[in-house]
């Protein structure tokens, strides 16, 4: 986003960044908000500076953080599905929005074990 508004008037990658920050604030829910938004989100990946490349990096990673923990979620759903075990919309919601990776481990884990949806949850005292 900075290096758009870094086009349009010569200023730091900083400054830039504080101007388009305080300009989207401004517009608010003004219908212009949705024409800046459009400007700010055109491909910009011929840009090759170093915080360019950092927050596409950043990004990248992001997104497969996010799809490793939807995918886990799903497998959970999967592996309790499989066993019968019913899942109510509440538990599913649940599940379906955790991104926690180290929790979603542990209820995989249990998914494959517990007797019912609410032992997934359980936390193991030992």
């Amino acid at each position: 986003m900075s290096d758009a508004v870094s086009i349009a008037w010569p200023v730091d990658d900083d400054t830039a960044m504080i101007f388009a920050e305080l300009t989207e604030l401004g517009l608010g829910s003004a219908p212009a908000a949705r024409i800046w938004r459009d400007l700010m989100s055109v491909d910009l990946s011929f840009f090759r500076s170093e915080t360019s490349e950092r927050l596409r990096s950043e990004g990248r990673s992001e997104g497969r953080a996010e799809g490793r923990a939807e995918g886990r979620a799903e497998d959970i759903l999967r592996i309790l599905s499989k066993r019968g075990i019913a899942v109510p919309e509440q538990v599913r919601e649940r599940i379906a929005s955790c991104a926690d990776l180290d929790v979603l481990g542990e209820w995989f884990d249990r998914s494959l074990t517990v007797e019912a949806v609410e032992d997934l949850f359980v936390v193991d005292e030992g």
